[in-house]
This record gives structure tokens, sequence and C-alpha cells, in this order.
């Protein structure tokens, strides 16, 4: 949906708001596309997504690697190299990279690592575990660089890892929302344990409210609202919101100014708002 088709937002993000969650595509020539394609990604040049970002008056953002690169980080990177201090990355590595080579991600902007399982994978018994020594390495090295990890999981697999996530003593991001089907409720046994984590956990876990489209199938996505309202109540100074632009595989049915404009009835209250898209952002990305 190209933005000049989508209506205006019905509240502009505050002075200093961020979009925690987007991504950059480039020619492809120029940025090959790893082999493990989930969806044809579009040309989502970083001109385009600033002219977004610029109407919804976001002024910090946030990079995430696509999965559409595997782990050349090298599109994303550049993006911020224009973007300057305004922004943060979230890139995927090996978790054995070379010490060099996170020192050179940190001076560039990064803060953080995806772990990142695609969100339709269906259930598969003991995959869980499968990933725990990656988890585990990688949380080492976020510990000694001040960095976060970032989860994006189908809701079977993020309630899977709620043991493993328990334990760790960084910060990390659970995309999605948790990625939990929005018509099962706010009462789905692994939603609670989110709810639970986020209630009772050591603060270290936070929830984006991102990429709504990937759990709802309601007119409006009215099914995820008491998801996001529930998020929000139970932690307000651990919520953040991204765009997930440019909304790949479901562009041609979502608007990110639509995206946005949820945000507005999930958090009518504006100093909810300030929190989610000012104070958390500049604390947990340290701006």
């Amino acid at each position: 949906m190209s933005l000049h088709d989508e209506g205006e937002p019905t509240f502009k993000a505050p002075p200093l708001g961020c979009d925690c969650h987007f991504h950059v595509f480039g020619p492809a020539e120029r940025y090959p596309y790893g082999a493990d394609l989930r969806y044809p990604p579009p040309l989502a040049p970083l001109e385009d997504y600033l002219a977004l970002a610029r109407r919804l008056g976001f002024e910090r953002f946030v990079f995430v690697q696509p999965s559409a690169y595997g782990r050349d980080n090298a599109c994303m990177l550049d993006a911020m190299r224009e973007v300057g201090a305004k922004c943060r990355g979230i890139v995927d590595i090996d978790e054995n990279a070379p010490d060099a080579e996170l020192a050179r991600l940190h001076a560039a902007g990064v803060r953080g690592v995806r772990i990142n399982v695609s969100p339709v994978k269906p259930p598969a018994p003991g995959f869980a575990a499968t990933m725990l020594p990656r988890i585990e390495r990688l949380h080492a090295r976020c510990a000694e660089l001040g960095w976060q990890l970032d989860f994006l999981t189908p809701g079977w697999l993020t309630t899977e890892l709620m043991g493993a996530m328990r334990k760790l003593t960084v910060d990390f991001t659970i995309a999605h929302m948790g990625v939990y089907p929005a018509r099962d409720g706010v009462e789905q046994p692994g939603f609670r344990q989110l709810l639970d984590l986020l209630h009772h956990g050591d603060r270290h876990c936070w929830v984006k409210l991102t990429g709504v489209y990937r759990m709802s199938v309601a007119p409006g996505f009215a099914d995820a609202a008491p998801l996001a309202r529930a998020l929000i109540e139970a932690a307000p100074d651990r919520i953040i919101w991204g765009s997930d632009y440019p909304h790949l595989s479901f562009a041609d049915r979502v608007g990110s100014v639509e995206l946005f404009n949820l945000l507005g009835t999930w958090a009518p209250d504006t100093a909810t708002r300030h929190r989610i898209l000012v104070e958390n952002p500049q604390r947990l990305f340290g701006f």
C-alpha cells in the first residue's frame, strides 16, 4: 500500500519518539539475499522509510536485520551510517563471531542480536532445546557488551523458551507480542505466562507492539487490542512500539499509518504513549 493511499495519522509521535522495529531493503544487485528466503523482499530504501517516519513524527530509529539477508548485515549498516547518532541496530550474527567484529558493530550503533525463527513455523517437539546453545553463547557475549537479545518466535516456541528467558541477566525483547494468536485471547496459557514474566520477572523482559497482522485475523485487528492493552497494563515501562515497515508479505493488505493509529486506541493516554515511544526506547537503547 503506497504511503499516498493511506489516511492521516490520528496523533503524532512526541519529540524524540522512536520506531523500534523496521527493515530496509536495497537493490538486490548490491545487497544479495540469503539462500533461505521466507519471502521475496520488496525494494524498500531508506529514503522511503524516512518519508514515513517524518509523516508520523519519529526522530529516533532502531533498524532490525531482516531474515532475507541472513547474517549479512551490510544493507542495514549502510543505512545506519547515513542516519547517524539517531539510530541503533539489531543484527543477526554467528554466536562465535570474532570479538573484533562485535566491537566494529558496537561502534556502528548496534545494540543487540536477533534470535529469529519464522513466525509460521509449525510446532516441533524438542526444537527449543536445539536453540539453547546459541542463546547461552549470545547471552554471555551480550552481557560483555551491554547488548540485548531480540526474540522473534512463533507463540508455541515463545512459550517453550520462557524458562530460558527467565534465566537471562541481560535485557531482551519479544517481538510481535510473542506471536500469540489474537483470536485465542488474553487467557490463552502462553500469553498468561508472558504477562507473568513481565509482572514477576527481574525486569529484563521487554515486549514490542509490532507485527499485529501476524497474529490477528479480525477486521481492524480488533481481536489484538485486548492483548496489547494487557501488555501495556502489565509493564508500561517496558513496552516499545515498531512499525515493522515494510510489512513484507502483508504490504498489500496493511498500511503503516493504520498500524500507527492503532497505538492511539491501545494507549489513548498521552503520558503512556510518551513512555512507549520516547522514555522506554531511550532507556533500552541508550539514546
